[in-house]
């Protein structure tokens, strides 16, 4: 097993770039919850504590018992776990008295000290946060200030704890990457964390895990489930049966580009066409939960159906990745939204799941792709929900609103191929709203549907901007479907970011 960095949450929208950062250090790391700290994990090495959306003052804010975490290991409190750390050890912290939102310049108060010590004085580092620590406990000591925040950083003597007010995960804290280098190295992680060692590992693991049993992939012709199957392949062969299943949701003739695209790859697919059953389920749905929690439960009878067709299947295996599971699975008990291979599953599922990238970010799974020596047309393909063009289409769901969206989205990626601007896009798509406004074509006046262009830029999904795309090309994008696609007569560019949006509609 990889020696492991702990992130405890506390439920931070940048808990996960944390965890990103320290992989990108080549280091392991798994978030968990706040309560939840692996004690009898023997390749732990070192623990950080996350910010979090409450003052360490609110009677609701998360707590847990620091006393064994700081004993055994290396602990880095980021923001909020750093006032909580120093409040748990009878320090006092109170609000600011201006909300420190932004850019500051650091001040290293110990050049000495092995977390900042070989930063550059006056560095830019990132505050985000309305609490300050008024008073350090006896045992601490301040190494580092800004104009405003006189302890951006301390140190606890006689253990290796620290804490930090400012965000080292951010891109706007110059010396970040340093940073949490710095902690590793306190740690004395190897950081070996490499797509080859992944791979290594991973198929040593499945080849323990599934033995002789025969699997069933959920196969969707994105990177996640295709390096899932590189990986089922290389560990078992021919038990591995690869399902594709058309849920009448796909993007424009993707079902048979698909199949396609895995003929010289080794992989035995199965291709099902079942839309028709998809539709018939969804008739009438508008919920967006609701819809999802149907494609989820959809996907598994199909696969289900077809194992029992097939002999001595035992395992689902799907493309899960971190961020499905962190969205679908909050702290605060709220889901931003359910993934359809996490919130879709039922309760009572006759095969056992497997998820080999289950705790890896996108990014992760892209180098690990390249690693197995996979086609970059489908490592590069944009991401694409599993629930399809179902929540794409706000409200309820027929073949003709498919028909609209696919002929829109159809445009809108070719233009993007054809303009080079594809691969500068994390992911882009069309939506199709449940409201028509009036137009005028020739002389007649229309009352039809409304297309949405969505294109953002991103690393890992979890936060996301809108892509800058140039207007003409958007002027052209935005005339070629409303002359070519029936039905629509206006369109619109999303420029949302995410958070406080997300990057699908629903």
């Amino acid at each position: 097993m990889h020696e492991k960095i702990i992130i405890l949450d506390f439920g931070s929208q940048t808990t996960q770039l944390i965890g990103r950062r320290i992989r990108e250090l080549n280091t392991y790391c798994e978030i968990v919850p706040y309560n939840k700290f692996p004690y009898d994990d023997k390749n732990v090495k070192g623990v950080i504590l996350s910010g979090s959306p409450f003052s360490v003052n609110d009677p609701n804010a998360f707590k847990t018992d620091l006393s064994v975490i700081r004993s055994h290991y290396p602990v880095l409190g980021i923001c909020y776990g750093a006032q909580y750390i120093a409040q748990s050890a009878g320090g006092e912290v109170g609000r600011s008295s201006t909300r420190e939102y932004g850019r500051a310049r650091l001040q290293i108060v110990d050049n000495s000290d092995p977390l900042l010590g070989n930063l550059p004085q006056n560095s830019q580092v990132w505050m985000s946060h309305s609490d300050v620590i008024l008073r350090l406990p006896d045992h601490f000591r301040t190494i580092a200030s800004t104009e405003e925040v006189t302890i951006a950083a301390y140190k606890v003597e006689g253990e290796p704890t620290w804490g930090v007010q400012f965000h080292p995960e951010v891109s706007h804290t110059e010396h970040g990457m340093r940073i949490l280098d710095n902690f590793l190295t306190i740690c004395r992680c190897r950081k070996d964390w490499t797509p080859a060692s992944f791979i290594e590992t991973t198929v040593k693991e499945l080849k323990e895990q599934l033995k002789d049993d025969k699997v069933i992939l959920a196969l969707s012709g994105g990177v996640d489930s295709s390096v899932t199957a590189m990986l089922l392949n290389k560990a078992i062969g021919k038990n591995l049966t690869c399902i594709f299943v058309d849920h009448g949701l796909l993007r424009k003739n993707e079902f048979e580009k698909v199949l396609a695209d895995y003929q010289d790859m080794g992989l035995n697919v199965i291709g099902i066409d079942a839309k028709e059953r998809f539709y018939k389920a969804l008739k009438g749905v508008t919920d967006p939960e609701k819809k999802r929690k149907i494609i989820g439960k959809g996907f598994i009878d199909v696969f289900e159906e077809e194992a029992s067709k097939l002999e001595g299947i035992k395992w689902l295996a799907q493309g899960t990745i971190y961020p499905d599971i962190i969205e679908s699975l909050s702290i605060t008990g709220m889901t931003i939204k359910s993934h359809h291979n996490v919130g879709g599953l039922p309760e009572k599922m006759n095969l056992k799941l497997c998820e080999p990238l289950r705790l890896l970010f996108k990014d992760e799974v892209r180098r690990i792709g390249l690693a197995l020596g996979m086609k970059p047309q489908i490592i590069y393909r944009h991401p694409f929900p599993g629930p399809g063009l179902g929540i794409r289409i706000l409200g309820d769901i027929t073949p003709e609103k498919v028909r609209i969206v696919q002929d829109a989205d159809d445009i809108f990626i070719s233009a993007l191929r054809a303009a080079d601007l594809y691969d500068k896009v994390w992911q882009a798509g069309t939506i199709l709203l449940p409201i028509q406004s009036v137009g005028v074509m020739g002389d007649e006046r229309t009352y039809e549907n409304t297309i949405v262009l969505r294109a953002v830029t991103s690393i890992d999904a979890m936060t996301a901007d809108w892509a800058h795309l140039p207007y003409e090309f958007l002027a052209k994008v935005s005339n070629e479907i409303i002359n070519k696609v029936k039905g629509v007569n206006r369109v619109v560019y999303d420029i949302s970011s995410k958070p406080p949006a997300t990057i699908e509609w629903e």
